[in-house]
């Protein structure tokens, strides 16, 4: 199901919408977004600031682009509450998610976005256990992690990625107006998985650079995302849906 986009888009020039949640990330959103803009693929940045304490909105507030629209969250709710802000204000053909930090390259958005131009994808992930790119070596545990939660979110969607938790997410825009979302932190990234799978979307994976940071370097995600994580891969399976479904109440009339 590809959208339909114009002639001086054929090249992926100034056709992305790149949605930024970001929460207490005053020492890097503003080169984030710097190198956001330099992309010639960036046709609008959607910044979404979750409550911030530390000057983010401050700081994005006075950012001179006329691509940038700014939603400012009334209080901190989470990841996934930042980017459903986001989607749903995103009007270019293609979407994708660029966190607040440093670790993830828009350098490489002509490589994800290669395949959706070609017609071959509807969403494409950057996978940072794909490829040679290199790599900031971190938390052995977190990569474990990471590989787990993938390995089980596969079993439950029957897809084949090796990053599931991947913050590039690329997507035609029709994929995310196809489904509503409802995690509200770092549930969000199996659901979405879940979801995609569901609607039978054309899946791509690219190798992607990544410059992992330290928690003292501000690193948010912690093991009892890790557990949501689980639960979310279940809950919006097939079987988990059928479940939900089977335990809702019956409504009746007259």
């Amino acid at each position: 199901m590809p959208n339909e986009v114009g002639l001086g888009q054929l090249d992926g020039s100034r056709c992305l919408t790149v949605v930024i949640p970001a929460y207490n990330e005053a020492a890097t959103i503003e080169t984030v977004v710097e190198r956001v803009l330099a992309s010639p693929h960036t046709g609008e940045v959607i910044i979404v600031d979750d409550g911030s304490t530390d000057g983010t909105r401050e700081i994005i507030q006075k950012i001179d682009d006329p691509r940038i629209r700014v939603i400012l969250q009334p209080h901190n709710q989470g990841k996934g509450a930042a980017l459903r802000r986001g989607f749903a204000a995103a009007t270019m053909p293609y979407v994708v998610i660029q966190d607040a930090d440093l670790e993830y390259d828009p350098a490489e958005f002509g490589e994800l976005l290669a395949p959706l131009l070609a017609d071959k994808a509807d969403v494409v992930y950057g996978s940072r256990f794909l490829g040679g790119r290199p790599h900031r070596v971190l938390y052995f545990w977190h990569s474990v992690g990471n590989r787990v939660l993938t390995l089980a979110s596969n079993m439950f969607t029957d897809l084949n990625l090796t990053d599931m938790e991947t913050c590039y997410k690329m997507f035609r825009r029709e994929v995310l107006e196809s489904f509503t979302l409802e995690e509200n932190r770092f549930g969000i990234e199996p659901e979405i998985t879940a979801k995609v799978a569901a609607g039978r979307w054309r899946v791509y994976e690219i190798g992607i650079s990544y410059s992992g940071r330290t928690y003292d370097e501000g690193k948010k995600i912690g093991w009892k995302d890790g557990i949501r994580a689980f639960y979310c891969i279940v809950r919006y399976s097939p079987i988990g849906e059928r479940l939900r479904r089977r335990r809702a109440p019956i409504r009746t009339t007259g």
